[in-house]
């Protein structure tokens, strides 16, 4: 362990499996107390707990839903009151395509892509900024998007539209937040071996299937995600702000060829 992150206070939200748990445990050895959250996986946001606290450092477990603004402001009332003020947010907490096409996307698949992916960001960004306001400024916010908020996928609209405007959400923060000093990115992962990719994990044929367009034939380890994420939270990337850091391997390198 290092003290990158020494006494921070990070919410991670999604932490209950895959790069937010990773992200979780990567803090928490670089010194920082962490909140994790989760909406489904209890048992795995309690995982991520033991291995903050294995770490030395403190946790807590909050249930929310992100795309209710009220739980959003519960989620940063309890940190504060259990941690004390963050200083990090990560927002991570995301939902993947139904795969259906949007002339047969049922309204309510739409929605729940667009608020879960963009809107919870939204309302996460607006109470931690309110935060870091009232202690003086100063913090990281970092998005996680994907290789998607600039590549689309048929079958994929809600998402990437989404992942479109999360990026472009980053954009206006940096203008906005430049002034209270604090720094907002992207972290766009490409194919990561996370819940989001189960099918890959549990089958190496349709894994190794699927990294054939990656130049680098393999998909990225979620804590591979995690070590970036430490740089983009730490001092030394404290002139870093409103910009993408691509994390997948050369795919987004790869369009167009064999054409």
């Amino acid at each position: 362990m290092s003290d990158a992150l020494r006494d921070r206070i990070a919410v991670v939200t999604g932490s209950d499996s895959g790069m937010g748990q990773a992200i979780a445990e990567a803090f928490a050895r670089e010194g920082a107390d962490v909140a994790i959250t989760y909406l489904h996986d209890r048992k795995g946001a309690e995982e991520t707990l033991r291995k903050v606290e294995a770490a030395g450092r403190r946790g807590i477990i909050v249930r929310f839903d992100q795309r209710e603004p009220e739980e959003v402001e519960r989620l940063f009332r309890e940190t504060a009151e259990k941690l004390g003020t963050p200083y990090i947010l990560v927002n991570d907490a995301g939902v993947d395509s139904t795969g259906k096409q949007v002339a047969d996307m049922p309204i309510e698949a739409w929605d729940n892509e667009i608020k879960t992916n963009l809107y919870g960001p939204f309302h996460c960004c607006q109470h931690f900024i309110r935060a870091r306001r009232a202690a003086g400024g100063k913090g990281k916010i970092i998005n996680i998007t994907s290789v998607h908020q600039e590549i689309p996928r048929a079958g994929a609209a809600g998402y990437v539209a989404a992942k479109g405007g999360l990026r472009n959400l980053t954009r206006a923060l940096c203008l906005e937040l430049a002034p209270d000093r604090i720094n907002v990115n992207n972290l766009a992962p490409g194919m990561v071996l996370t819940p989001f990719n189960q099918e890959a994990i549990d089958d190496p044929k349709v894994r190794e299937e699927q990294v054939q367009s990656i130049p680098w034939k393999r998909a990225a380890e979620p804590w591979e995600i995690a070590r970036l994420a430490v740089y983009l939270a730490s001092e030394d990337a404290d002139y870093v702000t409103g910009q993408t850091f691509t994390i997948d391997g050369g795919l987004s390198m790869n369009l167009g060829q064999g054409a």
